[in-house]
């Protein structure tokens, strides 16, 4: 029975999902209670999972256990000759509680922000499914297990973004799958390699293997396939050209779960090529450190630009990935005393998980109620919301690293770590752009903040509508967020008696043996970093967001407005007055979109064009070959009694309507008579029959020939590596 719990783990909710689905064209209201009584049940499992084994998890970390100290195993066999292989050490363990608590936290909130959506159904049976792809992940023994539920979870969570079904949505969701199907590729490409050479694929076998292998330069070649395909999931730069497109369009309780779970499923891959892969190695280090910095600065950047609420909030899981990214560069960096970086990377990635979780779902709320995200027209929801408010706040303080609160323990661990390894100016580079985007993360908190919870709305019929809403969630709702937001307050409020052992647990999944030394959360010292990002956040918000980044519009003042500001009658500011009021304003070049500016141009219009180029001279050369064989060695013979047109067929048909329609002329229609040949008519549809045959021939020998050509040089991969 042991061996079956992971299985039960990762398939219970595939079932689930299909069941709900099937439930669901009959009956809405019983497929909600169905899909919470799943969810809950798997989060009640993964519990009763760690209160079971979560104290050997701590143990296997006291006792230095290098592999995290599998507490549990489970497979499949027969799956395409390999099997699928489960583990569960202490990581896994404690994120595979985080993903069912949020699941939960998701569906329940999904009954009341789906209950008036086209394909309910649909939505609530993918969520299913990509919980079961999810867990499968994180369970995964071997590369080859993680890369059958990646890609499942990739087609699955596919559905989500193109759920709305609009032109937004179907455009958004192409570029998601676009990404994830082309890093999946070339991930296996990376898991061809290492089982051709180290002979497994294995994550707990990974490190021996590699550590004897001779040549490091196939290993970062394999290494590099998996960074993309990982990478591309996580949201890293340069493939992070998701993130700000999908979360916008899809339904809010899917964006907590892509930002808060599914990036996190890349961050587990990544850890895995940093850890079992190249543990310690300098340069590998180096290079996720780098695409650490630039994903950091480049989504914090985003955020402060963007004027849609999802958006900002999509741009800011891209920068928050850069922060873990960071720490798993610095754990190679630092070599076997990475302890700080072991426990900010991993601490953070579960800070993440928490925020996005509450900060899309307040979200939700919002758009279920306005129905828009752009921060002029939310202006001013929250302002008469006082619960809304605390449970945003909660997250915005939470993301902004602010002490007493999870992201300032996570984000200190990490700033730490870059100071204790010195390393001269690049990395007080490095230093000062990771403050910097902690900086800009308060900044473009605080501005969806006072604009959502502060701000007045320009539109005062529209104020008045936000400030009468009391019911603006159902009590189902209510606990979905508060719930979310008590445990981020609860996690945060504890750093030494529940964050530094949930680290300790996980840290063997990163081959950290010691713990490391006691940090003192709240020195000075530590203090003065978040001093110092807050600082910046305020200078970028009151000097670039208020002053450069919101344009100044003229309204014309109404009755309302006037009565509203208590000008009305004292000659400063009457009914018919043009008004200046300043809307925020969405500044980023439009040159900057990697996506329109780079990929769809390069992947879409010139590589094609090259490429119809080449084959238009390939097809060339090869029919002036043709020509010239038959003139030379096949020269062609003349074919007796050669038809002009046509074949027998078509022309005795044809003569025979030739001579009905000459009797016609004769005859009744001798006023308005045809003259048609029909022998020409018939033979011409005729040639368009063969011709259409001929089409439809050359296309699928054309098919058939590619399939060809590609099983030909899997072939010879196979034979030559």
């Amino acid at each position: 029975m042991k061996e079956m719990v992971l299985a039960i783990l990762v398939f219970y909710p595939f079932l689930g999902g299909l069941l709900v689905w099937a439930v669901g064209q009959k009956n809405e209201k019983a497929r909600n209670i169905l899909a919470n009584v799943i969810v809950i049940s798997e989060f009640a499992l993964t519990a009763l999972l760690f209160v079971k084994y979560g104290a050997a998890a701590g143990e296997a970390a006291g006792k230095g256990l290098s592999d995290g100290g599998s507490l549990l195993a489970g497979s499949v066999p027969g799956i395409c000759g390999f099997g699928l292989h489960f583990t569960m050490d202490g990581f896994r363990l404690i994120y595979v509680v985080i993903a069912s608590f949020m699941w939960m936290m998701a569906t329940v909130l999904s009954g009341e922000y789906m209950a008036h959506h086209r394909n309910s159904s649909r939505f609530y049976g993918f969520l299913l499914l990509t919980l079961s792809a999810t867990m499968g992940v994180f369970l995964s023994a071997d590369l080859y297990t993680t890369f059958i539920f990646f890609e499942i979870m990739s087609f699955t969570s596919y559905v989500w973004v193109a759920q709305e079904e609009s032109h937004a949505a179907l455009r958004a969701a192409a570029t998601y799958l676009t990404v994830a199907v082309f890093g999946g590729l070339v991930m296996l490409m990376g898991i061809f390699i290492l089982y051709h050479e180290l002979g497994t694929v294995t994550i707990s076998g990974l490190w021996q293997a590699a550590s004897g292998y001779p040549d490091k330069t196939v290993l970062y070649a394999a290494g590099g396939c998996l960074l993309v395909g990982f990478g591309a999931k996580a949201g890293a730069f340069p493939l992070h050209i998701w993130l700000p497109k999908a979360h916008p369009v899809a339904p809010a309780p899917a964006s907590a779960l892509l930002s808060g779970i599914l990036t996190k499923t890349g961050i587990f891959g990544i850890l895995v090529t940093c850890s079992d892969l190249f543990l310690h190695d300098v340069a590998w280090g180096r290079v996720i450190l780098a695409l650490g910095v630039v994903t950091m600065l480049g989504g914090a950047l985003l955020a402060v630009f963007s004027v849609d609420l999802k958006r900002t909030l999509a741009c800011s899981s891209m920068s928050q990935i850069g922060f873990i990214m960071v720490g798993a560069g610095m754990q190679g960096l630092l070599g076997a005393e990475n302890a700080l970086a072991v426990h900010g990377t991993f601490l953070h990635m579960v800070n993440h998980s928490l925020i996005k979780l509450v900060l899309f779902m307040a979200a939700g709320v919002i758009f279920m109620n306005v129905h828009a995200l752009d921060l002029n027209k939310i202006r001013g929801f929250g302002r008469k919301k006082p619960l809304l408010k605390v449970i945003f706040l909660i997250g915005a303080l939470a993301i902004g690293g602010i002490p007493l609160l999870g992201g300032y323990i996570s984000k200190t661990l990490l700033h730490e770590s870059i100071v204790e390894f010195g390393g001269g100016w690049a990395m007080r580079t490095v230093e000062y752009i990771f403050l910097f985007s902690g900086g800009l993360t308060i900044a473009y908190m605080t501005k969806l903040f006072v604009a959502i919870f502060v701000e007045q709305n320009e539109d005062v019929k529209r104020q008045e509508q936000y400030d009468a809403m009391k019911h603006y969630m159902n009590p189902q709702s209510t606990l979905a967020l508060g719930g979310s937001a008590l445990v981020l307050l609860v996690w945060g409020a504890a750093p030494y008696g529940i964050m530094d052992r949930a680290a300790q647990m996980a840290q063997g999944f990163m081959h950290l043996e010691e713990a490391g030394h006691a940090v003192h959360y709240f020195s000075m010292t530590n203090l003065s970093g978040a001093v110092i990002s807050i600082v910046i956040g305020a200078v970028v918000y009151l000097l670039f967001i208020r002053r450069v980044l919101m344009r100044p519009a003229e309204v014309i003042c109404t009755d309302a407005a006037a009565a509203q500001t208590g000008t009305r009658g004292t000659g400063k500011q009457a009914a018919g007055d043009v008004q200046t009021v300043y809307r925020y304003a969405d500044r980023w070049p439009s040159w900057l979109d990697l996506e329109n500016t780079i990929y769809r141009p390069v992947f879409f219009k010139y590589i094609p064009a090259v490429l119809e180029v080449v084959c238009r001279i390939a097809d060339t050369c090869v029919d002036l070959l043709v020509v010239g064989l038959r003139k030379t060695i096949y020269r062609d013979s003349p074919i007796p009694h050669e038809r002009p047109e046509g074949n027998l067929v078509t022309e005795m048909a044809g003569r025979l309507m030739n001579l009905w329609q000459e009797l016609a002329n004769r005859t009744w229609r001798r006023k308005d008579p045809l003259h048609r040949d029909y022998v020409h008519i018939l033979a011409l549809k005729n040639d368009a029959i063969k011709e259409n045959h001929m089409i439809i021939g050359r296309s699928l020998s054309f098919g058939l020939l590619l399939v060809c050509i590609g099983i030909c040089l899997t072939l010879i991969y196979i034979i030559l590596w």
